[in-house]
């Protein structure tokens, strides 16, 4: 047919390129619609393939959820990776920053990956922990560089405000009810006072 129209041909994806367009397909889905909504059907007819090939690739609906989990929550490491160029403090704010641009430009599969996965299976739920254990070591690493000392009451503290930290975020910057700059004062301010706490060197983290 090309030769004739001169129309060039579509390529043809290989395995590796077919199975990364559906889950690029299910991670842009989760921008306005829940995990459990993500099904075969759908997903397989706007890659043009059928459900036998989906399912060659996943195994199972559970499999893809994960696969689509997993490739957002590396997503969103990779936007919010702390610049080790910066100093503590600043890296703080710089990181943070960052992650607001994340949830106002992909609020909804934030929401999905801090409350969507919560009912979902074992290895999902535990792809989404996997995430909370990189970012609250994110944070403890910056009260180390600091000289603080990261007993195990600090580490729960560091986890909780990770846990207050999602639902700002959620609340906050998905409601709009505060601006970018009150968010990150409120996020700041909350943290200082949690490790200032247990060390009241860590108030430094804020100055």
């Amino acid at each position: 047919m090309s030769a004739t129209t001169g129309t060039t041909p579509r390529r043809r994806l290989s395995p590796d390129e077919r199975r990364d367009q559906l889950i690029a397909l299910g991670v842009a889905a989760l921008a306005d619609r829940g995990l459990d909504e993500l099904g075969p059907a759908e997903i397989a007819e706007r890659a043009g393939v059928s459900r036998t090939l989906f399912f060659h690739y996943f195994g199972s609906v559970t499999g893809f959820q994960l696969a689509v989990v997993t490739a957002a929550r590396d997503g969103m490491l990779h936007a919010t990776e702390p610049r080790p160029d910066l100093p503590p403090r600043e890296r703080l704010h710089d990181t943070l920053a960052r992650t607001l641009g994340f949830v106002h430009a992909h609020d909804g599969t934030f929401y999905s990956l801090v409350r969507g996965s919560a009912a979902g299976d074992p290895l999902t739920r535990r792809a989404v922990e996997e995430a909370r254990d990189t970012q609250t070591q994110r944070v403890i690493v910056l009260f180390e560089e600091l000289g603080i000392e990261i007993t195990p009451a600090f580490a729960i503290a560091m986890r909780g405000w990770l846990a207050f930290t999602e639902q700002v975020l959620v609340d906050a910057a998905h409601g709009g009810a505060l601006d970018d700059t009150a968010i990150l004062d409120l996020l700041i301010g909350t943290l200082e006072a949690t490790a200032a706490r247990l060390d009241p060197r860590a108030a430094a983290i804020a100055r």
